[in-house]
């Protein structure tokens, strides 16, 4: 059951998408969802992430996605809390999210379903 405020997936860099999935696949048997041929989404490494092969889009350093059961509330707390926005609320495949630097210039992503 995902919970409000929890990490709940995490993206990373897959530049050689290929050859990325196929460390995986080979090292820990991880087994993959592909969305397009830019990304590769992955449930059983013991938290679900995926990797993003589309370089014009992918984070520096791996990124937290936490879950929100209500994307604007959650985007309130943040900028009420101190955190600068680095990506405002857009649609893909699987929602909803937005990104955002906390005050250490951590990337983190908040995510909504539908």
């Amino acid at each position: 059951m995902r919970e409000d405020g929890k990490i709940d997936y995490i993206e990373l860099p897959g530049r050689d998408l290929p050859a990325t999935k196929g460390f995986y696949e080979q090292a820990f048997g991880w087994t993959f969802v592909d969305y397009g041929s830019d990304y590769a989404a992955f449930d059983n490494g013991g938290v679900d992430g995926g990797f993003n092969g589309d370089a014009g889009d992918q984070a520096k350093a791996p990124l937290v996605v936490l879950f929100s059961t209500d994307l604007e509330a959650s985007l309130a707390r943040v900028t009420g809390a101190g955190g600068a926005v680095t990506r405002p609320i857009f649609s893909f495949p699987g929602g909803r999210r937005f990104h955002f630097r906390d005050p250490s210039g951590n990337e983190l992503a908040v995510f909504s379903e539908g």
